[in-house]
């Protein structure tokens, strides 16, 4: 061994081994982002509330994506696994399920005024299992296509008569889990299958960084204008237009606004990854140390969400008769709380705690050693 290696703390030479920080960071912040759009209370000025705003999508888009990177990751990265896939996929399947009734469960018993993710990541994972060894590009090239259409099926389905009704009935769940809820998962898996075919085209690489970082930025940079565009002339022409019409902008709107906000999250990927992995070694160093409390919350994600559920469901109060949950010092100690938490209960004893019992429950971590990382 080294005298730079005798330095560096088993447990910590481990987890280097089996994380990506730039991914975990990207995650952390989709955390927060989640927390400010759960939480924020309303904005004094239109100018702070637009940026407000912008945690309403871009978080839960940019946490999709950071997923399909995870799945990627533990099946393989770039050199997917050739063996034992079906117990792989297994493992996957038994998390999935887990996840879907843990968000159930806390749907049914909390009640927190807020969307909760946590069943519609699991029924996006069980969708991914037959996709999970895509060659790389083929992956990315499904996911930017259904990208480019579901948000727009989405605004179509979800406003028919039989979706409707069946939202009225005993498939109510169901049906917004696949396209009429908050977090539909047909809009989900083309983002995850994003995340997938970028991880295995290998994110240590500053190539394929960044072709990335421009691609997401071209996307974001010509997208969203246009998306605002056709917000403002529908809104403009909304009352010469029929109903349809109107519908088939907004449903136009949804697809190309999805895009770039899927390009959004890209970039910050790449800039997670170039600032942790790919900078100059002083400029990684620093950038480690001050966003070390955030990726250490995106190291464990199941359990800094899990928590910030139970606590804003304990902080519902009434106001003006209307039950809310929106404070600016319960946003502060939910982002202070979570970064405190996770940065010291990573340095002393690794892995979150339920993403220790996830992993334990679905017989992960009685399996051979991990062959790549594992964010």
């Amino acid at each position: 061994m080294s005298r730079t290696d005798a330095r560096i703390p088993p447990a910590a030479a481990k987890r280097a081994a089996n994380r990506v920080d730039g991914v975990d960071a990207a995650r952390g912040l989709a955390l927060i982002g989640m927390f400010v759009a759960h939480v924020a209370p309303a904005a004094a000025s239109a100018d702070l509330a637009a940026v407000i705003a912008i945690a309403d999508e871009r978080p839960r888009l940019l946490f999709a994506l950071t997923a399909g990177m995870g799945l990627a990751f533990i099946s393989g990265g770039t050199r997917p696994i050739a063996a034992d896939r079906g117990v792989l996929r297994r493992q996957i399947a038994i998390r999935a399920v887990i996840l879907i009734v843990l968000g159930i469960l806390i749907a049914a018993t909390l009640h927190p005024l807020v969307f909760i993710i946590l069943d519609v990541y699991g029924v996006a994972f069980l969708l991914m299992l037959p996709l999970l060894f895509l060659p790389p590009r083929i992956a990315l090239g499904l996911g930017i296509a259904l990208l480019a259409v579901m948000p727009a099926f989405v605004e179509l389905v979800s406003a028919t008569d039989a979706v409707v009704e069946l939202q009225q009935g005993l498939f109510a769940i169901v049906v917004d889990w696949v396209v009429s809820g908050a977090y539909p998962v047909v809009i989900w898996i083309p983002v995850m299958l994003i995340g997938l075919g970028l991880a295995r085209l290998d994110l240590a690489s500053p190539r394929v960084v960044a072709v990335a970082a421009l691609t997401g930025a071209t996307s974001a940079v010509v997208m969203l204008p246009l998306a605002a565009l056709l917000a403002d002339a529908a809104s403009t022409a909304s009352g010469a237009l029929d109903e349809t019409a109107v519908l088939r902008a907004s449903a136009l709107q949804a697809s190309i606004e999805a895009i770039g906000n899927v390009g959004v999250g890209v970039v910050i990927v790449a800039g997670m990854l170039l600032l942790t992995g790919l900078a100059w070694l002083r400029v990684r160093r620093v950038a480690g140390a001050v966003l070390s409390p955030i990726t250490a919350m995106g190291s464990m994600p199941l359990s800094i969400y899990t928590v910030h559920l139970v606590v804003i469901a304990a902080a519902v109060r009434v106001e003006h008769g209307i039950p809310t949950d929106d404070s600016a010092e319960l946003l502060v100690g939910l982002i202070v709380g979570s970064m405190l938490f996770a940065w010291l209960w990573r340095r002393y004893l690794g892995r979150g705690p339920l993403e220790r019992l996830l992993r334990w429950a679905s017989g992960r971590s009685r399996a051979a050693g991990a062959r790549a990382p594992t964010s």
